[in-house]
């Protein structure tokens, strides 16, 4: 049971009842972060606008779904963690990978320093090191992935504290904790 009232889109109207019946049409359902979040249609029309801006980006989906797992991974949201797992599958991630990005880490070298790159950025604020940034364009990465890949950490971070006020459990099938981890 999630801490604040989900919406049913059944019962909405207007502006809002588009925007939640365009994510049905694209995932099957309106999952629990959405069916809270539009307790306030400004913040999910903004991250509507902004999920819909970086889906046109530079970076492959398959990249944007590692950083997501990754950021979920740190922040312990398990909702996230449950969609992103699923969101990368379809994206054609195998379960290696998928694990994988749980600890930024790809057997793929410039996967690996994005990933790495984007912890950094979540963990600092984005104070990384001249080093970090020199890494991402020994890799390929230019000013466009870079930024590309700050702002999905930020949209990522948001969604996971919503879900964490929230308190929502996932609505894809879970990933299993970590041994050792509860």
């Amino acid at each position: 049971m999630t801490r604040m009232p989900m919406v049913d889109p059944a019962a909405t109207t207007g502006r809002l009842r588009a925007l939640l019946d365009g994510v049905a049409a694209k995932r099957g359902r309106v999952p629990t972060m959405v069916r809270v979040l539009a307790n306030t249609p400004a913040a999910l029309s903004g991250y509507f606008s902004f999920h819909a801006a970086l889906g046109s980006g530079v970076l492959d989906p398959a990249l944007r779904e590692q950083i997501a797992i990754a950021v979920a991974e740190a922040n312990g949201c398990d909702t996230c963690l449950a969609a992103h797992t699923a969101f990368g599958r379809q994206e054609g991630l195998s379960d290696a990978e998928l694990d994988a990005a749980r600890d930024a880490r790809s057997g793929d070298p410039a996967t690996t320093t994005a990933l790495r790159f984007a912890l950094s950025v979540m963990r600092t604020v984005g104070h990384v090191s001249d080093a970090e940034l020199a890494a991402m364009k020994s890799q390929g990465f230019d000013d466009a992935a870079i930024l590309e890949i700050v702002a999905i950490v930020f949209m990522n971070v948001f969604t996971n504290a919503v879900n964490h006020v929230a308190g929502t459990t996932p609505d894809y099938p879970a990933v299993p904790a970590r041994e050792g981890t509860s």
